[in-house]
């Protein structure tokens, strides 16, 4: 673990990042990655998503994060909120999609900037929202500690961010 969390420091941390990340629901179970080295545990539970390249469309590259970390090809719907992530030393503003699978086969895919020994996808899972109230909160992506159900994710919009999360308020 302690690799994988070095690697994501030397890659990620110390700047602010743009990313991406696709909310993908089917059956009442959202499409979900485990991470390792985020955070103090060797677990870490959020939507798909990733970086998005210089000369990148925004679409473009939450397909390619996709296709890369799930195998699925995905048609890209609204844009449903704004998150910033703030756990030091990393710090990304996260525009989140609605997203549809229209194609491609399930697998688990890899982050390509990550080295065998170093990659950070660990696990791809269909979670109901009672499978992700299992994790403690700072295992799973703070997206959820605005929600009392899978459903109440369509509910958030505007720009979320940890304070909001703690206090309850959603600024639009």
């Amino acid at each position: 673990m302690e690799k994988a969390r070095e690697e994501v420091k030397r890659l990620y941390g110390n700047r602010l990042r743009i990313r991406v990340c696709g909310i993908c629901i089917e059956n009442n179970k959202i499409l979900m990655l485990n991470h390792r080295g985020i955070g103090n545990t060797d677990t870490f539970w959020c939507p798909p998503g990733g970086g998005i390249d210089f000369e990148e469309t925004t679409p473009d590259a939450l397909k390619r994060e996709f296709k890369e970390e799930t195998g699925l090809d995905v048609e890209i719907g609204s844009l449903m909120f704004v998150n910033e992530f703030m756990h030091p030393p990393l710090h990304a503003l996260e525009l989140f999609f609605e997203v549809k699978v229209i194609g491609g086969q399930q697998l688990l895919g890899s982050d390509p900037e990550m080295t065998t020994d170093t990659q950070i996808i660990q696990e791809l899972r269909w979670m109901s929202f009672e499978d992700i109230k299992k994790y403690p909160s700072h295992e799973v992506h703070t997206l959820f500690k605005y929600c009392n159900r899978l459903s109440d994710i369509y509910l958030l919009k505007g720009y979320l961010n940890e304070l909001n999360a703690l206090t309850g308020v959603v600024h639009n």
